[in-house]
C-alpha cells in the first residue's frame, strides 16, 4: 500500500466518524432525544480515534519521520481512543442486559446506538490494525518533502473542527455551569439556567 492510499485512508475514516457523530446529532435534535453522560464519553472517543488519522493527515504531509512513525502514533492513538470507546459502550450495554429493562433511548435497526457504538469501535480497531499491516513506509528525512495541501483535505479537516465544536457546545448545554450531568437528561441544563425553554427525550 502506498503512502498516498494511507493518506487517502485516513481521511475516509475521518469523513465516517463525521458522518457516524452528524447522525447522532440528527436523531438528538430531530427526535429530541438527549445524549446521557456515557453517550456523550462514546462520542468524545469517536472524536479521538479521528484525531489519530487527522494527525497521520498532518504529518504525512511533510513526510519528516522516518518509516511508520507517522501512521502507527496516528493509529495507535485511534486504537487506544477506540478501546475507551469499546469500556464505555459496553458498560452501558451491561446496564440494559437484564431482560426486560429498558434500553436508553429510541433503537435504530432494532439496535440502541451505544450498541451501535459499540460495533463502531470494533471496526476502529480492526480498519486501524489492517492500515497498520499493509501500511507504507514514508521516506526517510533525508527524502522529506512537503506534498500540496487539497481542497478535500481543507475540507475534511475543516468538517472535523466542527464536529468537536458542536460536541463541545452540546456537552456545555446540558451541564449548563455544573460539574456534573443527570444520569437521564431530559432538558438542557444550560437553556433552563437562563430560562430560555426545556425539552424531554433521551438519546444516545
Amino acid at each position: 500500500m502506498s503512502s498516498r492510499i494511507d493518506i487517502l485512508l485516513c481521511h475516509i475514516f475521518i469523513l465516517v466518524i463525521c458522518a457516524i457523530l452528524l447522525g447522532a446529532f440528527s436523531i438528538q435534535f430531530g427526535m429530541g432525544e438527549f445524549p446521557c453522560p456515557l453517550c456523550l464519553l462514546q462520542r468524545m472517543c469517536m472524536i479521538l480515534s479521528a484525531i489519530g488519522p487527522a494527525y497521520v493527515i498532518a504529518r504525512g504531509r511533510h513526510r519528516r519521520h522516518t518509516g511508520m512513525t507517522v501512521l502507527s502514533t496516528g493509529l495507535g492513538l485511534a486504537i487506544l481512543a477506540a478501546v475507551g470507546g469499546m469500556a464505555v459502550a459496553t458498560r452501558q450495554d451491561l446496564l440494559h442486559i437484564e431482560p426486560g429493562t429498558p434500553g436508553y433511548g429510541s433503537p435504530i435497526f432494532g439496535l440502541h446506538l451505544y450498541t451501535w457504538a459499540l460495533l463502531v469501535f470494533v471496526c476502529i480497531i480492526i480498519a486501524s490494525g489492517l492500515m497498520l499491516v499493509f501500511g507504507a513506509e514514508y521516506p526517510s528525512s533525508s527524502q522529506a518533502t512537503t506534498s500540496r495541501k487539497r481542497w478535500y483535505t481543507t475540507l475534511t479537516l475543516w468538517l472535523f473542527g466542527a464536529i468537536i465544536l458542536a460536541n463541545a457546545i452540546v456537552a456545555f448545554m446540558e451541564s449548563g455551569f455544573n460539574l456534573f450531568l443527570p444520569d437521564n437528561p431530559e432538558h438542557y441544563e444550560l437553556l433552563r439556567q437562563l430560562g430560555i425553554g426545556t425539552g424531554s427525550g433521551g438519546s444516545g
